[in-house]
């Protein structure tokens, strides 16, 4: 790997006559190294098919220019490469540092703020229901099993899409894939990292899917919710929240399905996939999820 980076630098000026050695970092799909001030990202095998490098760099770039996200050195959309700004004593977050850095849920509400505040919107829309359908076509042709049920809570979830719909909230520049390894705390600031699912979507939704990603408890939704609005959330919007937590499983279970189908190592994507699908069925089959679904309804118009 070291020879790669070598190889790159002939091209990436940025990458030249760094000292230290290149040191891995995480990530469960693509090869992150840090490299002095620098991040080099090395996309993963297969995701070429459902990843567009093209959009995730101007997100990337907007990100940055919006202040939540560190800046773009490099980006080639044709390889997938990408360079950025290391971020200097932030610590790369969990559902553990969620649970232990006092206040880090609000800054990660108010980060979630600037970003949808952008005024350039991203060149993608993230449609939940339109990528469900999306993978399950990719997922077509290939020798993996959908957790049983599937398709019986796709068709339960067009009652929550209707409710959605009636009362649809502006698209925002979204990030859409927050899971916790992409956001970056210095304990005064929040920096989200990871823009290859980004797009104009329903705010709510990032904010669902942090909370799933990292385990937050009622308290971490309010204390989230609160930094995001200014104050409390209304009904609506607290409800809108929820569903998204339930949705973003259900979607996800799909991609979990097609990095098992493309023998990503990173995990066990199978356990991924089935646990991902039945806490989103849990989490509908409970009374608190129906009356947030009723608040969303009852706002609609």
């Amino acid at each position: 790997m070291t020879d790669d980076i070598a190889a790159l630098a002939e091209r990436i000026p940025e990458l030249r006559g760094i000292a230290e050695p290149p040191q891995r970092l995480g990530g469960l799909t693509n090869r992150v190294y840090r490299c002095g001030p620098l991040v080099l990202r090395f996309p993963g095998a297969g995701t070429e098919a459902y990843i567009d490098r093209r959009n995730e760099a101007e997100a990337a770039r907007i990100a940055a220019a919006a202040g939540v996200s560190p800046e773009v050195i490099h980006a080639d959309p044709a390889t997938g490469i990408m360079v950025t700004r290391f971020v200097e004593g932030a610590v790369t977050m969990s559902p553990a540092a969620f649970r232990s850095r006092p206040g880090s849920p609000a800054r990660a509400g108010a980060a979630f703020a600037r970003l949808h505040a952008a005024r350039t919107p991203f060149p993608f829309t993230f449609e939940l229901f339109a990528m469900i359908d999306s993978y399950l076509r990719v997922l077509s042709g290939r020798d993996v099993a959908l957790p049983p049920g599937y398709h019986d809570v796709v068709a339960e979830a067009a009652g929550i899409r209707a409710a959605l719909a009636a009362r649809p909230l502006p698209s925002v520049p979204c990030h859409c894939d927050p899971l916790c390894e992409n956001f970056l705390d210095t304990g005064e600031r929040m920096f989200i990292v990871d823009w290859e699912y980004s797009g104009m979507n329903d705010p709510m939704w990032d904010l669902g899917d942090l909370s799933v990603e990292g385990q937050f408890d009622d308290d971490q939704d309010m204390e989230m919710l609160v930094a995001y609005f200014g104050g409390d959330p209304a009904p609506a919007d607290h409800g809108r929240m929820v569903i998204y937590k339930a949705m973003c499983d259900l979607l996800w279970t799909l991609w979990g399905l097609i990095q098992l189908s493309d023998g990503n190592p990173a995990d066990d994507f199978r356990a991924y996939a089935d646990g991902r699908f039945a806490r989103c069925r849990a989490l509908m089959a409970t009374s608190a999820f129906g009356r947030h679904l009723e608040a969303v309804a009852r706002h609609a118009g």
